[in-house]
């Protein structure tokens, strides 16, 4: 064959069919790729339906606990922001003092019926927050030692009159922050009056359940294998039979120097 008849047999190959299967698999690829950002858009999209809704309903019963408060809001008794109730200390408690007074009583019963429609259309916990402004404790006061201590009482007091009141036990919390977490300045009586509260916030609930893996984790990770009992007893005590043997050699040695 020469040179001529090589490059014509060259041309007259089948070229056609091979780029059709390289096309083919190119459209077979392009197809998958296209599937699979189709699904990952649906996906986000029906992520982003699911959050929206939730914020969504979050922000209604946000409103109707608004609303539920309107009147303690209106006279000025409390205020609401970002779903903390926040109560001025003049309104509950004396200078100095965790003795609720009859005002802040009357208050606090009256908020009982909408934190328990709160609480019970979702699962969270309230934590009653205490706090104090940055002057000392008056000379002479022998129930608190300082501002930790008397924030302490003032969101024990709360706490216990909400139970009292009829909020689930296991739904509530008191925590004390003394004169941290100001949110006036100390420098005049306003500032101090305001930093003077106790604020009552949603929280989530921690969920203590262990999963069946952990579980079955944390026993084998805490079992101990013991040996298997010994069939000569020698052995069981810890002991050496050659060692015993020797031992008694020894005696026997010993005692034959002291006949001589």
């Amino acid at each position: 064959m020469n040179m001529q008849e090589f490059e014509e047999d060259s041309l007259q190959s089948p070229v056609w069919p091979v780029f059709g299967d390289l096309m083919s698999g190119l459209v077979g690829v392009f197809v998958i790729l296209l599937v699979w950002v189709l699904g990952f858009q649906l996906q986000l999209a029906q992520t982003l339906k699911e959050e929206t809704e939730k914020r969504q309903t979050e922000q209604t019963r946000r409103v109707q606990l608004e609303q539920a408060l309107a009147d303690p809001l209106a006279s000025g008794r409390i205020t609401f922001e970002d779903g903390r109730i926040g109560i001025s200390g003049a309104v509950l408690f004396d200078i100095n003092s965790s003795e609720l007074q009859p005002e802040g009583e009357a208050l606090l019963r009256s908020l009982i019926t909408p934190l328990n429609l709160y609480l019970s259309e979702q699962d969270q916990l309230l934590m009653v927050s205490g706090f104090t402004d940055s002057r000392p404790i008056q000379a002479g006061n022998l129930h608190f030692a300082d501002n930790w201590q008397l924030s302490s009482e003032r969101a024990l007091t709360v706490t216990r009159l909400m139970i009292e009141a009829g909020l689930p036990a296991n739904r509530i919390f008191a925590a004390a922050f003394g004169e941290q977490q100001p949110v006036a300045s100390n420098e005049k009586a306003e500032g101090r009056a305001q930093n003077r509260r106790v604020e009552i916030s949603p929280v989530p609930r921690i969920s203590s359940e262990k999963t069946p893996d952990a579980e079955t984790q944390t026993t084998s990770d805490t079992q101990v294998d013991f040996p298997a009992p010994s069939a000569d007893p020698s052995t069981d005590l810890g002991t050496d039979p050659s060692t015993d043997a020797s031992n008694g050699d020894s005696e026997a040695a010993i005692n034959n120097t002291e006949a001589e």
